[in-house]
């Protein structure tokens, strides 16, 4: 029965492929005639490209010692696949890259040339590349490993091994692209937009180029290998948990079928919508809905031909319906009444704003945790119990390439704002630029919740296949050493924020500094008549977030090792609850209060309560520096925490 699923998957995954080369047709278009706008694109790519090089080759340094341990451990086999997994993520983050420096100016010149529908589309398909290819590289790594390996004995190690790589480069991705594109932004705007009140992204600002190279290291490599990782860990898990429980084939394949057909699903729905032409804002709300129904029919439809337990479907619906859910809980407090009333609570000072932000984000917690708990308990009491947990976080990263495609748009879109300022394009452009990026604000605030909302449950499904495989049928609250690795665990979400934002502000700082004292030295950059050092403001921020990148990795990757070769495996155990409970709360918590100080921010700018420049307008810009790295660095840097703390786990009691 082997080659029919995988014929059927196979199929899907090499359509998707088609899918990426025709979404790089479509935004290849010539812009040879925009001399100005190409060159500053030119830089922005340069420099994405250069710090993606300097950043794999510091994690090849943490990547090499780990292959080794593996390789000790685990055996030969299980440390070349645990390289392979990193490279593919590494990999996927370079295609997703290079389409979104691409695509950037197109839309620029898209907004410039034929107006704000044509520019949207230049943008929604270059997120797709992103998007198409952290799906395909995922559903083809997963084909390969059953098709070679799934007679192995060891076969659970070694797609475990595969997922580890995959962790790990996440984790740095995240981290050193967070630290990279919030250094540069929060130095961009204290200097620019507060002390010397000149407006975004523009030219005479030397962080402005280091700024827009942020949005597409954090905001598109970064978040491209989160959602790689968590797309490929839930499945590896979901397979684990089938093995534990002696499950026949077609189950153990299950989740890797889910994902095809979720795959499926992404192309129908965004081709769909695209021959509709709806306005941009239903456009990418379409694109998710058609998707999740499209792919839950073939579902539907191939477990009762396949004769898989139909109830087992009850999960998988209800994991579809989480991630909508979840989108629509964070887009209320990023975009909705809480953002207005942040932005007025500016009028009365920096202070006033950073306090009511802060109690949105804490209460932005609750309905979504409360949500994903109902989940797990439905998915449990009614899908087959963990086997169904863990088929709920499958099918709600199923339709990861259009949420993802969604997702990447807000940083392409950002960045062909930051052209038209630059390259001088006028306010009618600026316009249509600043419309798709508020839209685009809106949809990464909402696949940041979306990410931790699938992170809750990937860990979840890692967690049943780690209690599964260490014998771990209870958690006793009265035995000291899980209360011991329950609140070590708890501590840990913490100390990586803790050194997260400190390393945003020690990095910021430094941009600062240097953009105060080109402000001072270089004689007519106020005025327009020289051009700022960009460059230098782009190493600053590389060093900076390599630099600093180096010690969250490193505490993510040893503590469970410590702690489960101090205390044992029951105070592993409870390690992972604590670091899983209290990591999706204070992930939730700095993602949604990153998007609504943003998004206070820009209420403002649209002209709102005394607009550019006003009084409040400088409180919520220092609302919104606070926000950058809750947002974009540690809240992020989150997400991957639980998960790669829970595989180190699960490797641990494998090996």
């Amino acid at each position: 029965m082997f080659p029919y699923y995988l014929l059927i998957a196979g199929t899907v995954a090499v359509g998707s492929l088609i899918v990426i080369f025709l979404f790089k047709r479509v935004v290849a278009v010539s812009i040879e005639h925009q001399e100005k706008a190409t060159h500053i694109a030119a830089v922005i790519q340069k420099g994405a490209m250069t710090f993606l090089k300097e950043e794999y080759k510091v994690i090849s340094v943490v990547v090499a010692p780990v292959a080794v341990a593996l390789a000790y451990l685990m055996g030969w086999l299980a440390a070349l696949l645990f390289i392979c997994g990193a490279c593919i993520s590494i990999i996927v983050g370079l295609i997703g890259m290079r389409a979104a420096t691409e695509a950037n100016v197109r839309t620029t010149i898209a907004a410039k040339d034929e107006g704000e529908l044509p520019a949207f589309l230049e943008a929604f398909f270059g997120g797709g590349v992103m998007g198409f290819a952290v799906a395909t590289a995922g559903l083809l790594g997963m084909l390969v490993l059953f098709m070679l390996f799934s007679g192995y004995p060891d076969f659970l190690n070694l797609i475990t091994a595969f997922s580890f790589g995959a962790s790990l480069i996440a984790f740095f991705a995240r981290v050193g692209g967070g630290i990279y594109t919030k250094s540069a932004d929060v130095g961009a705007d204290l200097v620019g937009k507060v002390e010397a009140g000149i407006p975004e992204d523009d030219p005479r600002n030397p962080a402005v180029i280091a700024d827009n190279v942020g949005d597409c290291v954090g905001d598109t490599a970064g978040m491209g290998a989160d959602i790689y990782e968590s797309y490929l860990t839930s499945m590896v898990s979901t397979v684990i948990v089938a093995a534990s429980y002696g499950l026949p084939f077609q189950y153990l394949i299950l989740p890797v079928m889910i994902s095809a057909f979720g795959l499926l699903g992404s192309a129908f729905g965004l081709f769909a919508n695209y021959f509709l032409h709806f306005s941009p804002a239903v456009m990418l709300r379409n694109a998710t809905y058609v998707s999740v129904v499209v792919s839950l029919i073939i579902t539907g439809v191939y477990m009762y031909a396949t004769d898989i337990e139909m109830w087992l479907f009850v999960s998988v619906v209800l994991g579809c319906v989480a991630g909508i859910v979840v989108g629509f809980i964070t887009e209320y407090y990023t975009a909705g009444a809480p953002v207005r009333a942040v932005a007025e609570s500016s009028e009365s000072g920096a202070a006033t704003n950073i306090i009511y932000g802060l109690s949105v984000a804490m209460e932005s917690t609750v309905v979504p945790v409360i949500l994903l708990s109902l989940i797990v308990l439905l998915s449990y009491t009614f899908g087959g119990g963990l086997f169904g947990v863990a088929l709920a976080a499958v099918s709600m990263l199923s339709t990861v390439a259009i949420t993802m495609t969604v997702d990447a748009y807000g940083p392409i879109a950002d960045n062909a704002g930051g052209i038209a300022e630059m390259a001088g394009f006028g306010k009618p452009v600026r316009d249509i630029t600043d419309k798709l990026d508020a839209l685009g604000n809106t949809t990464a605030a909402m696949g940041k919740g979306f990410a931790i909302g699938s992170a809750l449950l990937a860990a979840l499904s890692l967690f049943s296949a780690f209690a599964n495989q260490a014998n771990l049928d209870v958690l006793n609250l009265a035995d000291a050493y899980v209360i011991t690795g329950l609140f070590i665990g708890g501590s840990m979400p913490f100390l990586i924020a803790a050194l997260t934002m400190r390393s945003v502000s020690r990095a910021a700082w430094q941009m600062v500094m240097e953009v105060r004292r080109q402000f001072k030295s270089i004689p007519g950059l106020m005025e327009g008549t020289a051009e700022p050092d960009y460059e230098r403001c782009v190493m600053i921020s590389t060093r900076a977030s390599l630099k600093e990148m180096i010690l969250p990795g490193v505490l993510t990757v040893i503590s469970p090792v410590i702690t489960k070769y101090l205390f044992g495996v029951t105070a592993l155990g409870g390690f992972l609850v604590g670091a899983t409970l209290v990591g999706v709360f204070l992930a939730l918590m700095m993602a949604n209060g990153g998007g609504v100080w943003d998004n206070a921010k820009k209420y403002i700018e649209a002209g709102h309560l005394g607009g550019k420049g006003s009084p409040a307008h400088k409180a919520a810009v220092i609302g919104d520096t606070v926000g950058d790295p809750f947002k974009d660095t540690s809240g992020p840097a989150l997400n991957i925490l639980i998960k790669l703390m829970s595989i180190i786990s699960l490797l641990l009691v494998l090996a």
